[in-house]
């Protein structure tokens, strides 16, 4: 047998000395107090913010449930009338269901083809070519465009006279149209509009798509599966948590819409008729009417009122039922 060789054995000093005779005395960690210095940082770095949103979001909101509740022109002191203010929207407006009506259809044309637009070209975008990176950046470009010249653009673009738009058509030999001017073709015009800054739709679509493991493609590849079953049976299904989103995003959009129905409509009040009066509109042509005419800032208030739980309606209905359409590996 081999003899062990010795190690030395280094002597460290003790951690804790006390002298002879005495009891060692336990020191206490104060938590309490760490903690306590931990919230009021917290509370200190959080101060802008909640500040922020109660002055600029929980205080108008809770004023602008009381006008909703007054009869308020903005001049004069509020007088309290109830519920009339709903009561005549709902029974004797005659613009109030026609802009319903006018935001409805803007919602039922938008949504489905911004959906449709962005995903085709955020697949298209999702290639592996030659100058795809410039193709994004074309497909982003008209998102951070000034809206307003944009719009203005697209109004010269859709005259019925001099507009580019008939022109083409004309080169087509197809039949011209009346663009903005008709009550029946104004909000296809406005959707149209609208869809030119479905960028932003094409890049929440694009991470999206480049979230989706590559090793689920290479497998179907293997099992003989073809491009439309690929997009149908594993990138559509992966992707569907955020088409909800995107239709969320999409119906607050349409449903908020204001500067181009606004800029679009031949007269600004969403003319021709109430073709294009959607409910932004009306209630800032209620609010903050022409020369001459009185503001009615309580009944718009309740009109905002109205809108705000459509909003929250809708959006609380397709979180209800998101579990339906929305593909989830969790096994319950």
């Amino acid at each position: 047998m081999t003899a062990t060789p010795h190690r030395e054995v280094q002597n460290f000093p003790p951690l804790v000395t006390r002298r002879p005779g005495r009891r060692l005395r336990r020191v206490p960690i104060r938590r309490g107090r760490k903690l306590g210095s931990d919230a009021r940082a917290a509370y200190v770095f959080l101060a802008p913010a909640l500040i922020g949103f109660t002055v600029f979001v929980v205080y108008p909101l809770i004023r602008s449930a009381y006008f909703a509740l007054t009869q308020y022109n903005g001049l004069s002191d509020p007088k309290f009338v109830g519920f009339d203010n709903f009561r005549r929207m709902f029974t004797t407006d005659p613009s109030f269901w026609p802009s319903v009506r006018a935001t409805l259809l803007l919602v039922v044309l938008y949504v489905p083809l911004s959906l449709a637009i962005g995903l085709a070209l955020a697949v298209f975008c999702n290639q592996r070519m030659r100058g795809v990176s410039l193709l994004r950046t074309l497909c982003y470009l008209p998102v951070v465009l000034p809206v307003v010249a944009t719009i203005t653009l697209w109004k010269f673009v859709f005259n019925p006279q001099v507009g580019l738009a008939n022109q083409v058509l004309t080169w087509l030999h197809l039949p011209s149209s009346e663009w903005l001017s008709g009550s029946d073709s104004a909000m296809p015009s406005i959707v149209i509009v609208m869809l030119w800054s479905v960028g932003s739709t094409m890049v929440i679509f694009l991470a999206a798509l480049q979230a989706v493991p590559t090793e689920l493609y290479e497998a179907a590849r293997l099992d003989g599966a073809g491009p439309r079953t690929v997009f149908f049976r594993i990138t559509l299904p992966l992707i569907s948590p955020i088409m909800v989103l995107q239709v969320v995003l999409q119906m607050v959009t349409a449903l908020q819409a204001f500067n181009q129905p606004k800029i679009l409509s031949p007269d600004g009040m969403g003319g021709p008729g109430f073709s294009t009066r959607v409910l932004m509109l009306s209630i800032y042509t209620n609010g903050f009417p022409s020369l001459g005419r009185v503001a009615q800032l309580g009944y718009a208030s309740a009109q905002v009122w109205v809108l705000f739980l459509v909003i929250v309606v809708l959006i609380a209905a397709t979180a209800r039922f998101s579990s339906i359409w929305t593909y989830s590996d969790h096994v319950s």
